[in-house]
Formats: C-alpha cells, sequence, structure tokens
C-alpha cells in the first residue's frame, strides 16, 4: 500500500470515527435535552400546584377572626358580599363530578345538544334560582335565626321531628356526593404527575379540612372565589386547545357531523343516522330533558347550594350575586358541557373497558391528554379547584347540620358556644375522613353517585322549602309525605331499578314533591294560623319599601 493510499484510509476511518462520536454527541443531548425539558415541565406543574396550596393555606388563617362563634363558622356572619356569594354558589354548583363524570358521559351520549345542560344550569340553577330564593331565604332564616336547612324546616313548620329527620337525610345523602367528588381526579393526575391519584386525595383532604377548619365559611367562600377565577380562565384556554388541535370549531363540528348513531345510545328511529350528535336537540331529547331537570332544578333543594343564601348581606349582593353566578354558570356549566358534546372525536381502546363498553369518566381525561403541557398542569389546578370549593361546601354543611341539628338539640343539650365550634371543627375531620375512605375505592359512575344523592336530597327538601317560603299553608303532613317520596324513591331504585337512570329517577322525585305538597296540603289539617303569621311578618317589616321587595344591608358589629 502506498503512502498516498495509506492517507486517504486514515482519512476515511477518521471520518468515520468522526461521524460515529458526531451521532454519539447528538444522541446524548437530544436525550438530555427531552429529560431537561420533562423535569422543567413537571417542576412548572408542581410550582402551580404548590402556589394553589399555599394560598388555600394562607386565606385559612386570614379567616380565622370570622370563625370565632357559631354564626360566623357557619355562615360568615350573615354579612358575605355578591362577588363571594355568586363565586361560592357557583363553584359548590360544578366540581370534577360535572367537568369530568357528567360532561364526558352525556357529551358523549347527546353530542353538542349537552350543551343546554350548561344554558339550563345556568338559566335555572343559577338565575331563577336567585331570583326567587336568594331574597326570601334570607329574610326569612334571619328572622327564625335558622342557620341550617333541617333547622329552617323545624322552625318554619314547628317540628322537632321534622328536623331531626332532614338532618339525618342530608347526614347519609351527602356522603356519597362528597366521594364522587374525589373520582374525577383519578385519571387526569395519574395523567399529569404519573403518580396513585390517592396521595392527590390525601393532600386535597388534608388542605381542606386546614382551611375549614381554621376559617369556616368564610375561609370557604374566599377560597371558592380564587377557586372560580382559575376555573374560568383554564375551562375558556381548555375549550380553545381542544377545538384547536381538531382545526377549529367548523373542522370539528364536520368531523362531529359524519359520525353516525349507534344503537346503544339513541332513540330507534335515529339508529345510523349521520349529524344527530352535532344537531340542536341531539339524538334523545327526551332524556336530555331528565337531565336538565335533576342538575338545573336540584339546586333549589340542595342544603349545601341554598345555605349560601342565608349569609347574604344586602339587596346590592342578591341583584349583583344574580348576575355573577349566572354568568359563571355559562361558562363554566356551558363550557365543560360543550366541551364534552366534541368527546366522540376522541373514541380510542383506552375510553372502552374489557367488554367494549365506554367508560364515560376516562372520556374528559382522554381529550385533555392531548393539550400541551403547561396547559394541562393548569387543567389539573382547574380540577382541583373545583374539587375542593365543593368538598368544603360538603364538609361544612354536613359538620354543622349534625352538630346543630341532631348532637345539640337531641343529645347535648346544654352544649356551650366554644364547645359546640370544637365539634363542628371535629366533624368536619370526621367526614373528609369518610370520603377519604370512600374515594380510595370509588364506585364505577361519578354521575350515578351525584345522581343519587341530588335525587333524594332535592326530591325530599326542594318543594316543602321552596313552597314555605312563599304559601302559608304547607302541612306538616305535606313535607313528611315530600320527605318519604324523595327518599323512598330514590333508595328504592338503587336496588328494584324500576327507573333505568338513576338521573331520571332523581328529576322525577323533585317533580313529585312539587305536585304532591300542594296536594297533601289542601286536605291535611293546617298549622296554627297565628304562628304562621308571625313568620311570615318578616316580609313586610318595613326598611325603606318591605322586605318582599327590598333587603336592606344590616351593621354587624366585629
Amino acid at each position: 500500500m502506498t503512502d498516498e493510499s495509506r492517507k486517504i484510509l486514515v482519512l476515511v476511518i477518521d471520518g468515520y470515527l468522526f461521524y460515529i462520536y458526531f451521532q454519539i454527541y447528538l444522541f446524548f443531548l437530544a436525550d438530555y435535552g427531552f429529560i431537561l425539558y420533562t423535569v422543567l415541565i413537571m417542576l412548572v406543574r408542581i410550582i402551580l400546584l404548590i402556589a394553589f396550596f399555599a394560598g388555600m393555606v394562607a386565606v385559612g388563617l386570614y379567616s380565622r377572626r370570622k370563625s370565632s362563634d357559631v354564626d360566623g363558622f357557619v355562615l360568615g356572619g350573615r354579612s358575605v358580599g355578591p362577588w363571594l356569594s355568586a363565586f361560592a354558589y357557583g363553584t359548590s354548583y360544578f366540581s370534577a363530578v360535572v367537568f369530568v363524570g357528567y360532561a364526558g358521559q352525556f357529551g358523549w351520549k347527546y353530542g353538542l345538544s349537552s350543551t343546554w345542560i350548561g344554558i339550563g344550569n345556568a338559566v335555572i340553577g343559577s338565575l331563577l334560582a336567585w331570583v326567587f330564593m336568594g331574597r326570601r331565604t334570607r329574610v326569612m332564616t334571619h328572622h327564625l335565626d335558622a342557620k341550617t336547612m333541617p333547622d329552617y324546616f323545624g322552625k318554619r313548620y314547628d317540628s322537632k321531628a321534622l328536623k331531626l329527620v332532614a338532618s339525618a337525610i342530608v347526614f347519609v345523602f351527602l356522603i356519597p356526593y362528597t366521594a364522587s367528588v374525589y373520582t374525577g381526579l383519578s385519571k387526569l393526575f395519574g395523567m399529569a404527575f404519573n403518580i396513585d391519584y390517592k396521595w392527590c386525595v390525601l393532600a386535597m383532604a388534608v388542605l381542606t379540612a386546614f382551611y375549614v377548619i381554621l376559617g369556616g365559611y368564610m375561609a370557604t367562600v374566599i377560597n371558592d372565589f380564587i377557586q372560580g377565577i382559575i376555573m374560568l380562565i383554564g375551562i375558556c384556554c381548555v375549550i380553545g386547545a381542544v377545538l384547536n388541535g381538531q382545526g377549529g370549531f367548523l373542522s370539528a363540528l364536520k368531523k362531529l357531523s359524519e359520525i353516525p348513531c349507534d344503537a346503544a345510545n339513541t332513540v330507534p328511529a335515529l339508529q345510523g343516522m349521520n349529524g344527530t350528535f352535532s344537531s340542536f336537540f341531539g339524538p334523545d331529547p327526551l332524556n336530555l330533558l331528565g337531565v336538565i331537570v335533576l342538575t338545573s332544578l336540584g339546586t333549589w333543594g340542595l342544603p349545601q347550594m341554598v345555605q349560601k343564601f342565608y349569609a347574604i348581606k344586602s339587596e346590592k349582593a342578591v341583584k349583583t350575586g344574580t348576575v355573577v353566578s349566572t354568568f359563571f354558570a355559562i361558562v363554566v356549566a356551558g363550557g365543560s358541557y360543550f366541551l364534552g358534546g366534541f368527546g366522540r372525536l376522541f373514541d380510542n381502546p383506552s375510553i372502552h373497558g374489557a367488554a367494549g363498553k365506554v367508560l364515560y369518566d376516562g372520556i374528559i381525561p382522554s381529550m385533555l391528554s392531548t393539550l400541551p403541557d403547561i396547559l394541562l398542569g393548569i387543567v389539573v389546578v382547574l380540577v382541583l379547584s373545583a374539587s375542593m370549593s365543593t368538598l368544603s361546601s360538603l364538609v361544612l354543611t354536613s359538620s354543622s347540620t349534625l352538630t346543630l341539628d341532631f348532637l345539640k338539640d337531641s343529645i347535648f343539650k346544654k352544649m356551650s358556644e366554644k364547645n359546640t365550634l370544637v365539634v363542628m371543627r371535629l366533624l368536619v375531620v370526621f367526614f373528609i375522613l369518610v370520603s377519604v375512605l370512600l374515594a380510595f375505592n370509588p364506585p364505577t359512575f361519578i354521575a350515578q353517585l351525584m345522581g343519587i344523592s341530588w335525587g333524594a336530597l332535592a326530591g325530599a327538601f326542594l318543594a316543602p322549602f321552596l313552597y314555605g317560603l312563599f304559601w302559608k299553608k304547607v302541612s306538616k303532613a305535606a313535607v313528611w309525605a315530600s320527605f318519604a317520596f324523595g327518599v323512598g324513591l330514590t333508595a328504592s331504585n338503587i336496588f328494584f331499578k324500576f327507573i333505568k337512570s338513576p338521573i331520571n329517577c332523581g328529576a322525577w322525585a323533585m317533580i313529585g314533591g312539587l305536585i304532591i305538597v300542594p296536594l297533601v296540603s289542601l286536605i291535611t289539617p293546617k298549622m296554627d294560623g297565628a304562628k304562621i303569621d308571625s313568620i311570615f311578618k318578616c316580609y313586610d317589616e318595613s326598611v325603606t319599601v318591605t322586605k318582599r321587595f327590598y333587603l336592606k344591608e344590616e351593621e354587624k358589629e366585629n
């Protein structure tokens, strides 16, 4: 081999070795770059969570001075302003149950027409609830010095037995709803952090207990306001990102219109027809109406919702709260169901069980898995916000009801103010522990839990509470009949399933109560006329005009 040939061979070998070294360098650079990116994204998500949790703790510490007595701990001294009241109402209304469970299930079943559920929530569940019940509830409960819904029943209908039974109904049927609040977090946290969601449940439970125990109702409503802002921003970002991933709204709508109805989820006449999932009323308007009734009218009879009206500060708070609460519901509920309406565009094997059945609770997480990493972190905080706000409202309602309406009224009648506060705080811990244990072994579908809880509570309470605010002739027997019908129908349907959907069962329980109460009241003995007149005179107390039309702002000494 000549020297020239040897030089050429050396150059070739050196060049080849350089190429190999360069490829190895690029490989490690790309690998470390990916690792660095992954660590950075995870760090951003963790920082978001730490900031969120730190804010909750700070609010709890700030609100301690407002929870030094029973009235302050349970109702914030009845001096809560319009924005806090409105956001507290909205965030207690919409949780992970709606965003993950209901939006996924009903978006899959009804397509874009599921948006009507969100519109119904805004108009019936928020706007009309505030208009018809806001002022009257505040005036009468303040006049009766009623701090809870069972307390209202006991004093409005002059019956200790009604109060005790109502508190038992609240205790039993708020537990499944409380457990369902956690369930929507499971797949989202597994997807975002690759950790067991049980650790998230524990963290969420501890932090909620901390700020509720420290600050009571005031800490709850302030945190609800912060969490509500996160929910408003988050849902708008999510909708925009999901639709953008499908090529925009019109492109997503076109794809949805090409999906045929399937036999499992539609009425027979529409089987195989294209376009129903993008239509105005969807493939099954009748069952859709049942969902609208349960999720919208149900708020009128839920203790954790109605109690927000007890604490309203003034007439201005009622009017402003009505507008703000309705806007909040349109954005959050309407946005959630609108998003869920595109769920069929994200059909994949991960949302189907072993038998091919759709796992409704996996639809929204499947949609969100396509989001950019940073936005996914915002979504996790959004769902945490929705869940913690609802959880705090539920445990505060449960603990105050059990303490004031059962223990203090029947067993420890001479319980001091200080001891009452201690017992309520201990029961907050108890209810959170029970909900955590249930969340560790969650039932199959979120919507079923919520349907059972809302059906029993609103079926029993809605009619006697609502009629009791307006009509003097409601009888005790009618209230008992409503309790029996609402709870009886919902509980028996769990075992016998004569109404296939627990959602529709809950809707029938509410409608039935609205019919039963006036009918039974007409044929049963009325309450003492003098007592009723003394209760209803609160509406005629003079301010600038009667309280029937205007609620004055009342000063409270701190």
